[in-house]
């Protein structure tokens, strides 16, 4: 038996995750966290409806941090223990208008950056009392380089993976495993619309593959696809005074 504690759990990639791991082990208990409770509540269902023994549910926005250490002690009187985490929460900022709006802009940072850190610490100490578990934390390619066209995003997710990096050596003396995941582009409700190269979008089913097979393995950190790694290593090492004429 597993139990899941999943954080953004109507996410697209969340959801096809949790299937995923369902189907692996058909005993799978799991603990769904999001802010909109009918998703929520569809969510449960679906994972019900192929065989789920133990689907709770808990809506929290997760910009309300004060709840955090209210939900994670309702998980553990639910499953009575944790095996993995995933945190796969998030927004896709609107760039322009967070150059715009100071208000916008710290907000999206709060979603994308600041909630996830505070989440984590509260969630560290608890794993870190087990002495076992897997935390699955969904960053973005976009960390790797701060581009013109989504600066805001990509710094808030290199705070989380800078973050990830300390976090996971602290936790490793406690047998806790920490694995980092940084998509490409996904096709999801939140990139509909966006003028992407269809060749590299791929599917969250994909994706969810990928983070299974990664935290079962302990992975430090996964690119999603795999060829994510090569296209950021060469926009990683892109000469600056070439890079800022780039448009990016």
């Amino acid at each position: 038996m597993k139990r899941f504690l999943i954080i953004g759990a109507t996410s697209a990639i969340a959801i096809a995750t949790a299937r995923l791991w369902l189907k692996q082990n058909k005993q799978s208990e799991f603990f769904l966290v999001a802010r909109n409770e009918e998703k929520l509540t569809q969510t449960k269902m679906d994972l019900e409806t192929r065989g789920a023994p133990k689907v709770i549910t808990y809506t929290m926005d997760v910009n309300n941090m004060a709840q955090h250490e209210i939900m994670l002690e309702q998980c553990v009187n639910s499953l009575k223990q944790i095996d993995i985490v995933l945190i796969a929460h998030g927004t896709l900022p609107d760039q322009q208008l967070c150059e715009q709006n100071v208000d916008v802009t710290l907000k999206e940072f709060e979603t994308n950056g600041l909630s996830v850190i505070v989440l984590l610490i509260v969630l560290a100490n608890l794993m870190k009392q087990q002495h076992f578990g897997q935390i699955a934390v969904i960053s973005s390619v976009a960390a790797d380089r701060g581009r013109p066209s989504n600066y805001l995003y990509g710094a808030a997710k290199a705070a989380v993976t800078t973050f990830c990096e300390g976090l996971r050596a602290r936790l490793y003396k406690h047998q806790v495993g920490l694995t980092i995941i940084k998509p490409g582009f996904v096709d999801t409700p939140m990139t509909q619309g966006l003028p992407l190269p269809k060749l590299m979008v791929v599917r969250p089913e994909k994706i969810a593959n990928y983070i299974v097979k990664g935290v079962k393995a302990n992975k430090s950190v996964i690119y999603a696809p795999w060829f994510w790694f090569f296209i950021m290593y060469i926009i990683r090492h892109i000469p600056q005074w070439l890079f800022k004429r780039m448009k990016l």
